[in-house]
């Protein structure tokens, strides 16, 4: 399509700027593959490698799902947005078993939101893309509305890397439950962002683990792999250990149990921002969601893939059970910690 001549401007926001205006600032900070027919027309135009591929979509909510200013005093950026919104729905597709194929856009935005703000999101989205390793994803349109507040949605279409899905339902008695990805460092991201310790204050590390909650790296290489070395089941980590372990659980009818040795790593990486802020590590660990990292389940005698490390079991119901549990070191968990878009 043509893009629209727009000067440069100072200050410039999205009610002065117009649909037009702003399309043609957007459009060319969306760089991925090229899709078959892009931009322009009513509709985009996707192959479908094999007849058959994943689509998942998701929504971030200013104020729900980030802040522009946070307590601490730091500022979200487009770039830390736009980033977010890939990562969580490549993720998805990742979870899988599949490679992402295109992505489609709708920004809804108040009318001063600043043009320079909606254009780093655009370049926050196509990073994410190009540096998380979705190389084959075309980004291949979307649409602006105006509201209240930012609201970012995505949606991602997937080829599967076997020619079929891994499901969370596959997880049978006796199989390694292993994750990919880091564990709790998006809660302790977000624990420090919510926190009065300001943002101009933080040591490297504290800012590194701020950047967890921000921009977080799902594993895009795993989700094909796993698929490929015969994983059972699969699904993103994106509302806690705990939460997600109970999902899998419930949908495979059998008993997810954790052992707490092998989080020992994970609850050690986050022990020093744990003591400044008087958080639990643990908590982070197994109720912190949005790293976005895999949860999989794998026949005892598989070799894992490169990336996954073995966190606990599947086990049979007994007889006469039919509620499937998540346990820690043998001991039942609740599951009601963990993300919900809908509690609080």
């Amino acid at each position: 399509m043509e893009l629209y001549d727009v000067p440069e401007a100072e200050n410039l926001t999205v009610g002065n700027l117009g649909e037009s205006g702003l399309l043609a600032r957007i459009l060319p900070r969306l760089r991925g593959a090229e899709p078959l027919l892009g931009p322009g027309d009513d509709a985009a135009m996707i192959a479908a490698p094999g007849g058959a591929f994943v689509i998942t979509v998701d929504t971030l909510v200013e104020n729900q799902d980030f802040r522009l200013h946070w307590p601490s005093g730091f500022e979200s950026s487009g770039f830390d947005v736009g980033w977010k919104s890939a990562a969580q729905n490549l993720s998805d597709v990742n979870a899988m078993g599949a490679y992402a194929t295109a992505a489609v856009i709708s920004l809804t935005l108040p009318h001063s939101t600043p043009v320079s703000w909606v254009e780093e999101l655009a370049e926050g989205f196509s990073a994410a893309v190009r540096e998380l390793g979705a190389s084959n994803c075309s980004i291949a349109g979307g649409d602006l509305g105006r509201g209240s507040e930012v609201s970012v949605t995505a949606a991602v279409t997937g080829a599967l890397a076997t020619g079929k899905p891994i499901l969370r339902s596959g997880a049978k008695p006796g199989d390694v439950v292993a994750v990919n990805g880091v564990l709790g460092v998006a809660a302790a991201g977000l624990a420090l962002l919510d926190s009065t310790l300001p943002s101009a204050d933080w040591t490297q590390a504290e800012a590194d683990i701020a950047q967890g909650q921000r921009r977080p790296k799902p594993p895009l290489h795993a989700g094909p792999e796993a698929a490929r070395a015969g994983a059972t089941a699969m699904m993103d980590l994106s509302d806690g250990l705990l939460k997600d372990g109970q999902r899998m659980a419930a949908a495979s009818g059998a008993h997810m149990c954790f052992e707490r040795n092998a989080l020992l790593n994970d609850i050690e990486r986050l022990e020093p921002i744990a003591s400044v802020l008087g958080g639990d590590p643990l908590r982070w660990v197994l109720a912190g969601g949005e790293d976005h990292g895999l949860l999989a389940t794998f026949p005892s005698d598989a070799a894992l893939p490169p990336g996954f490390r073995p966190v606990g079991f599947v086990l049979a119901l007994e007889i006469g059970e039919s509620n499937p549990r998540v346990y820690l070191d043998g001991l039942m968990q609740s599951t009601s910690t963990g993300y919900d878009h809908f509690e609080g």
